[in-house]
């Protein structure tokens, strides 16, 4: 491999600035965290750790010294960092653009063999001419909808959602869009704890083993399906609910533009239960009857609770507030 960007490279001012950044003489880089569970924090990757990242996905979508690679996401996250070095470990071309949900509309190329987006980069895309020029999209940062899935499904381009952290430096599993299974990539293996929490094992990177919150089921030691976040679940007498697969099917009936999430309430019955929380008045008991039939038993959440404004990372998740 070339590990030198191609010469014909575009790139935005912040991504010249990485590349200042990884080619100095400090073993590390510093990224931040999403923020899934709380505030961002600053952490430290290895370049070593980042080079072998690279390479996987390299390998994955046979990405060689004639490719062309795309970036409209910020070099501030990992995402962003980790394609610009897949660009350079590859020697390929890479062209970035600042961030904006309608990516690359007037640019021309003859075809890109990877680019990574955020959902709501996703109909921005696909009205771009590069659409339908573009062979591998990985999709990550936040969860798809129902819609999302759909209108990726049937665009007719390879598309993938990432599983992955900071941590990891990107993605460790991918999951074909269309299906319900991630699976890993060259050098990562895994297994489940006690909780049933995922657990990865890296035979490239320094870290060795993670132990995450992510509740999966898992299939082989290289395909699991995500389940939640352990710190999400709901006991709610003895039956343990994933807030997360109740978004799933809550965003498919929620009409368009409408933002709502599930959390826990104390409950005096069942020690806690599943409630609606949405910043929209319109949002009425109506839906959770709706719902009932569409969850499993015990499933349906008891309430909607309204509040003025639903808070959010600055990476654009959800921060979950759970009610006493």
């Amino acid at each position: 491999m070339s590990h030198t960007l191609h010469h014909e490279s575009i790139l935005t001012n912040e991504a010249a600035e990485f590349i200042n950044e990884w080619n100095n003489s400090s073993r590390y880089v510093k990224a931040h965290t999403s923020g899934t569970t709380g505030t961002p924090k600053d952490i430290l990757l290895l370049k070593d750790d980042m080079r072998a990242s690279a390479r996987a996905t390299i390998k994955f979508f046979g990405i060689n010294s004639g490719s062309t690679i795309m970036l409209p996401l910020s070099p501030d996250y990992i995402a962003g960092k980790m394609q610009i070095v897949r660009a350079i470990e590859a020697g390929c071309k890479l062209i970035t653009e600042r961030p904006s949900s309608h990516p690359f509309q007037s640019l021309e190329i003859d075809n890109c063999d990877l680019i990574p987006i955020v959902p709501s980069q996703i109909e921005g895309l696909l009205k771009s001419p590069i659409a339908n020029k573009t062979r591998n999209i990985i999709i990550g940062g936040a969860p798809l909808s129902p819609l999302q899935e759909h209108t990726m499904s049937r665009s007719g381009i390879r598309a993938f959602a990432t599983y992955g952290m900071t941590e990891t430096c990107s993605h460790v599993a991918l999951r074909l869009i269309g299906y319900n299974t991630y699976r890993s990539l060259p050098g990562f293996i895994f297994s489940i704890d006690s909780r049933g929490c995922l657990v990865i094992d890296s035979s490239t990177l320094s870290c060795g083993r993670l132990t995450t919150n992510d509740m999966v089921k898992l299939i082989s030691t290289g395909e699991f399906e995500w389940l939640g976040r352990y710190d999400n679940v709901i006991n709610s007498g003895g039956i343990k609910i994933h807030p997360e697969k109740i978004e799933r099917i809550l965003q498919s009936i929620l009409p368009t533009g409408v933002t709502a999430y599930v959390t826990s309430r104390k409950s005096q019955q069942w020690g806690e239960e599943a409630v609606i929380v949405t910043d929209n008045c319109a949002l009425t008991s109506e839906l959770l009857q709706r719902l009932r039939p569409l969850l499993p038993q015990h499933h349906t959440p008891h309430d909607i609770i309204h509040v003025t404004k639903i808070q959010h990372t600055t990476s654009g998740k959800i921060i979950r507030q759970r009610f006493p």
